[in-house]
């Protein structure tokens, strides 16, 4: 841990405390959810957002949906160790800064791995929403750099935006099958089950974590928000695996 970040601590016994208090979600089937929404406390969040929204190189990269070019509908930034491979996802490979390049996010990594033990992140994409037309569609974060059951920890500064999962539909033809044979009133139902969807109100210095299936079993999305009218920055840390390839 950093000194900087250690002294922080030291000095606020209540960045630790709210760290306490924190919420687990059991998906079922090996999938959790953990999330803190007071992770950093406000004053603290403002720093590191006033930081980040001003020294971060934000681009806007032209992806591929669906075989068709389109601009990635919010801002972003890749920072990973050095060594390790590539990250490419939608058609983009982004450049990766070194940590050393914002010292403040190595602080940000060690208030992380604090809270969650056992935790080895070395990679983090940024992303900024710089309002609520700004979103991220439903996907799941399972690129294979990110091996089987990736942990991801997203920490959240500036505006409060929706956070939703849903459960991906079943591939074993004999449910698909069963689905269709349902009365549609029933289809309706089961597709709107609260066992098969998530929603949280990310908060201004939250953390929410996902690990073990999530990646395989969920999807995740930052919908569209007509009220959320100000900028919003996320970090999402990230273990990239290493390259076996030789």
């Amino acid at each position: 841990m950093s000194n900087r970040l250690t002294t922080y601590i030291n000095t606020n016994p209540n960045f630790i405390k709210e760290t306490q208090n924190r919420k687990t979600i059991d998906l079922g089937e090996g999938s959790e959810i953990i999330y803190i929404p007071r992770f950093v406390p406000s004053e603290q969040s403002w720093k590191w957002f006033d930081y980040l929204d001003k020294e971060i190189p934000w681009v806007r990269p032209t992806i591929q949906v669906y075989g068709r070019s389109c601009s990635q509908p919010r801002d972003t930034c890749y920072v990973a160790s050095k060594g390790l491979q590539g990250l490419r996802y939608s058609g983009y490979t982004p450049h990766a800064y070194s940590w050393d390049d914002f010292p403040p996010l190595k602080d940000i990594l060690a208030a992380v791995h604090e809270a969650l033990p056992g935790s080895s992140f070395n990679s983090l994409l940024l992303n900024k929403y710089k309002n609520g037309t700004d979103y991220v569609a439903w996907h799941a974060d399972d690129e294979k750099v990110y091996g089987l059951t990736p942990e991801i920890a997203s920490i959240s500064f500036g505006c409060e935006r929706d956070f939703l999962l849903r459960k991906r539909p079943a591939i074993n033809s004999s449910l698909v099958q069963a689905a269709r044979e349902e009365p549609p009133s029933k289809r309706i139902k089961s597709r709107v089950s609260q066992n098969n969807q998530q929603s949280f109100v990310l908060k201004h210095g939250s953390l929410l974590v996902m690990r073990g299936n999530t990646q395989r079993d969920w999807l995740h999305s930052v919908p569209k928000r007509a009220k959320a009218d100000a900028v919003r920055i996320n970090l999402t840390f990230r273990h990239i695996m290493e390259d076996e390839s030789g």
